[in-house]
C-alpha cells in the first residue's frame, strides 16, 4: 500500500481497479499517435527522420512524461506528442521555412526549458493573462483547422490541381476513398461512444486497406527501432534568429494554452476544482509537462504535452497517479508494436486527424463576433493557419492585427504590456524574414 501511496493513491478514496481500468481506457483513447505522429513525421523520413525511430521517440515520450505525472504530479493526466505541434514542427518550421530537423528539435529543447523556468518562477500566469481570451480562442480553432486539412491533403481527398490552388480529389478509388471510410467508421464510434474510437477506427481502415494494397503490414511484434539517429541531435546555429526567436515562442504559446486548458478541462470533469477555480497541484501538472518537452527533444520527437484523451479514463473513475501510471505501462509496452504502428498508412491516419480538427471547433463559440476589435484579430488567427499553412503566422498575424486594429480604433487601455512587445518582435520577424 506504501508504493500506491507514492501516485496520491488513498484507499479509503480511490480503488485499484477503478485506476487501472481508468489508465487503460486513457491509453486506448490516445494510443492513435503512436502511428500518427510517425506518420506526420514520415515527410522528414528523407531528410534523416526514420518513422521507426519517430515511433520509438514518441513512445518513450509518451511513457516518461505520463510517469513524471504519475508520480511527481499525482494527478490521472497521459502525456503524448502533442498534435498541431507536430504539424507546425513538420510543416512550417522544416517544409515551409526551411529549416533542418535537428535545428526544430533544438527549439523544441529550448521552449522546454523556458517552460521549465516560466513554472518555477510562476512568470506563466502574466503571458497567459496577457493574451486575450479571443485569441486564446481563436489558436485553438485555427488548430484545429490546420490539422484537419493536413488529414485531408495527405489522404488525397484534398488535393494541388494546379489551377485552383486546391481542389477535390478523386474519392471514388484508392487513398482517399478508404480515408473517407475510416472517416465514416470513427465518426459512427465516436457518436456511439465506444471506448478507443479513434485506435479502432485507424486499425479497422488500415486492415480494410490490406486487400487493396494500400496498407502493407511487416509483422507484429518486434525490437523497439532505435533512436540512434534522430536523439540529442541538436543545432545551435542561428539560435538567435528573428525565426528562432518566433518558432521558440510558438511551440511556448501553443504548448502552454494546450495543456492549461486541457487541464482545466479535464479537472472540472473530475471534480478536482477549488471552489475559487483554482486548480489543486496544477504547478506540477505544468511542470510535468515541461519536464516531457525536454525528454521528448531529446529522444527526438516535437512538443510533449497533456492529452485532453485524459478526460477518458477521468470520466471512468480516475482520480490519481495510478491511472497515469498504468497508461504509461501500456506505452511501454507499445514499444514492442513498432511494425503495427509503423505500417498504417496515412489513408488510415486522416480520419483521426480530421476528427481531432472538429473536436478543436468549439472554442470559436466563446469568441465574441459582436465586437469587431476581437473578433476580427482572431479571425485572422484562425483562417490564416490552414490557408498560410503555418500555425506560427495564423499566431503572429493575430497579435499584430489585435494590437494595431485595438491601438487605431481609440481602444489602447486593452492592449498589454506583453501584446505591445509580441507585435514589435512579430513585424520585425516579417521585415527581416530571411528566405531559407
Amino acid at each position: 500500500m506504501s508504493f500506491l501511496k507514492l501516485f496520491g493513491f488513498d484507499p479509503a478514496k480511490h480503488s485499484v481497479k477503478t485506476e487501472i481500468v481508468a489508465g487503460l481506457t486513457t491509453f486506448l483513447t490516445m494510443a492513435y499517435i503512436l502511428s500518427l505522429n510517425p506518420d506526420i513525421f514520415s515527410a522528414l523520413e528523407s531528410a534523416g527522420m526514420p518513422k521507426g525511430a519517430v515511433f520509438t521517440a514518441t513512445a518513450l515520450a509518451s511513457l516518461v512524461g505520463t510517469l513524471v505525472m504519475a508520480f511527481y504530479a499525482k494527478k490521472p493526466y497521459a502525456l503524448a506528442p502533442g498534435l498541431g505541434l507536430n504539424a507546425f514542427f513538420v510543416y512550417t518550421v522544416c517544409l515551409t521555412l526551411g529549416y533542418s530537423w535537428q535545428f526544430a528539435l533544438t527549439a523544441v529543447l529550448i521552449e522546454g526549458i523556458i517552460f521549465i523556468i516560466l513554472t518555477v518562477t510562476n512568470i506563466r500566469e502574466a503571458i497567459i493573462n496577457a493574451i486575450p481570451a479571443s485569441m486564446k480562442n481563436a489558436v485553438s480553432v485555427g488548430i484545429g483547422l490546420f490539422i484537419a486539412f493536413i488529414g485531408l491533403n495527405n489522404a488525397g481527398i484534398i488535393v494541388d490541381d494546379g489551377g485552383t490552388i486546391i481542389a477535390l480529389g478523386d474519392i471514388t478509388s484508392g487513398t482517399a476513398l478508404l480515408a473517407i471510410v475510416g472517416l465514416i467508421i470513427t465518426s459512427v464510434m465516436l457518436i456511439m461512444k465506444v471506448p478507443g474510437a479513434m485506435l479502432i477506427g485507424i486499425l479497422l481502415t488500415a486492415v480494410i486497406g490490406v486487400p487493396f494494397g494500400i496498407t502493407k503490414f511487416n509483422g507484429l511484434v518486434d525490437v523497439p527501432p532505435s533512436i540512434s539517429d534522430i536523439a540529442l541531435k541538436f543545432e545551435w546555429d542561428k539560435i538567435l534568429s528573428l525565426d528562432m526567436i518566433a518558432i521558440v515562442f510558438t511551440f511556448l504559446f501553443v504548448d502552454m494554452f494546450d495543456t492549461i486548458g486541457t487541464v482545466i478541462g479535464v479537472s472540472k470533469k473530475a471534480g478536482m476544482v477549488n471552489p475559487d477555480g483554482s486548480i489543486p497541484g496544477v504547478k506540477k501538472v505544468l511542470m510535468a509537462d515541461a519536464i516531457a518537452t525536454v525528454f521528448g527533444a531529446c529522444v527526438g520527437t516535437s512538443t510533449t504535452t497533456t492529452y485532453v484523451e485524459s478526460a477518458s479514463g477521468v470520466a471512468s473513475g480516475g482520480r490519481t497517479g495510478l491511472t497515469a501510471f498504468t497508461t504509461a505501462i501500456c506505452f511501454g509496452v507499445s514499444l514492442l508494436f513498432a511494425p503495427l504502428f509503423t505500417a498504417i498508412p496515412s489513408a488510415a491516419t486522416a480520419p483521426a486527424l480530421i476528427l481531432v480538427g472538429v473536436m478543436m471547433m468549439a472554442p470559436v463559440r466563446e469568441i465574441d463576433f459582436d465586437d469587431l476589435t476581437e473578433a476580427i484579430p482572431a479571425y485572422v488567427t484562425l483562417i490564416m493557419m490552414p490557408l498560410a499553412y503555418s500555425i506560427s503566422d495564423g499566431i503572429m498575424l493575430g497579435v499584430i492585427s489585435y494590437v494595431l486594429l485595438n491601438a487605431l480604433g481609440g481602444k489602447t487601455k486593452k492592449i498589454s504590456g506583453m501584446m505591445w512587445v509580441l507585435a514589435v518582435l512579430f513585424i520585425l520577424r516579417y521585415l527581416f524574414l530571411v528566405e531559407h
